[in-house]
């Protein structure tokens, strides 16, 4: 038992910093290409991986014993994810630091814990309530910006983040009503497909070039790598090992090494007030995942 949740936690410690990356290598790759080029690439690269690792797994010999109702599910699933990972990239270009839009990223979870008390009939506790409530008013100092209407009240990029919280969201409770019955592998080759398809048909509309620099190819490589091959893989390896509340745990930690890789790469830091509403949220947050865990129940 021990060995099986140290593995767990093993595994969300890993997609934690690998996700992390995606800000950092993204923010990177997005100031030198268009948003069409770079999901090309991105998707591409992850399509590969992802195939590769499926055929490997033998996954894809479930492929034909796909029930209807199962195929479905991966298209609804590739419809969520388009409109996540869209969302995701746009408020990426968006907001000039990545660590900024980690930290009002972590809204996430809030809405996903609201989702799973309608959706799953989970119970909230008074503890995860209050953590909820840290995580707003975090996200809120994070992103206010002293204007007097509603369009100059917040920093532009601020209701991408909030989309992209709410379909990340319903597409992880769809995840976590099927993923018994349909591999992490299997899932997750239908994601970086999709997203490839999608990239495809974008990069016909903008009539974009296939030749970009160098430099954004290699972020591209690196962050396409790390992000929809080994980070979503092993979030979902970790929610066989330990339950997904204590995975988010892990997860909750992700604005911090956003952080520090922000410093590292771009030599940026958000302004106090923001650093201290980040503060705030990943304290939220990790209320929110404790709670959820059992870890701060009352002993009786």
């Amino acid at each position: 038992m021990k060995s099986e949740r140290f593995k767990g936690y093993l595994f969300a410690a890993i997609a934690t910093i690998a996700f992390s990356n995606i800000y950092i290598f993204s923010k990177a790759a997005l100031n030198e290409v268009h948003l069409a080029q770079f999901g090309v690439y991105w998707f591409f690269i992850a399509s590969l991986l992802n195939i590769g690792w499926l055929v490997k797994s033998g996954g894809h010999r479930a492929i034909p014993k796909l029930s209807r109702r199962q195929w479905r599910i991966l298209a609804l699933l590739g419809v969520l994810e388009i409109l996540t990972t869209t969302s995701f990239f746009l408020s990426v270009q968006i907001i000039p630091d990545p660590a900024v839009t980690s930290f009002i990223g972590n809204l996430f979870p809030v809405i996903l814990t609201l989702m799973g008390i309608v959706f799953l009939h989970e119970r909230f506790t008074w503890m995860e309530s209050f953590g909820a409530v840290m995580a707003l008013v975090g996200a809120f100092i994070i992103s206010y910006q002293g204007g007097t209407t509603l369009a100059s009240l917040f920093i532009p990029g601020t209701g991408v983040v909030l989309i992209n919280a709410f379909f990340a969201a319903t597409a992880s409770i769809v995840v976590k009503m099927n993923v018994k019955t349909m591999s992490p592998e299997l899932l997750n080759t239908n994601r970086a497909v999709s997203l490839l398809i999608f990239s495809l048909l974008m990069f016909l509309i903008y009539g974009q070039s296939l030749l970009i620099p160098i430099s954004a190819l290699t972020n591209i490589a690196i962050g396409a790598t790390l992000g929809p091959f080994v980070a979503v893989l092993f979030i979902y390896y970790s929610f066989r090992h330990i339950e997904v509340s204590k995975s988010s745990i892990v997860q909750s930690l992700k604005g911090i090494f956003v952080l520090l890789g922000s410093y590292l790469y771009f030599h940026t830091l958000p302004l106090v007030h923001q650093l201290i509403g980040g503060g705030i949220t990943v304290l939220g947050v990790m209320i929110i995942s404790l709670s959820r865990a059992g870890f701060l129940k009352r002993k009786k």
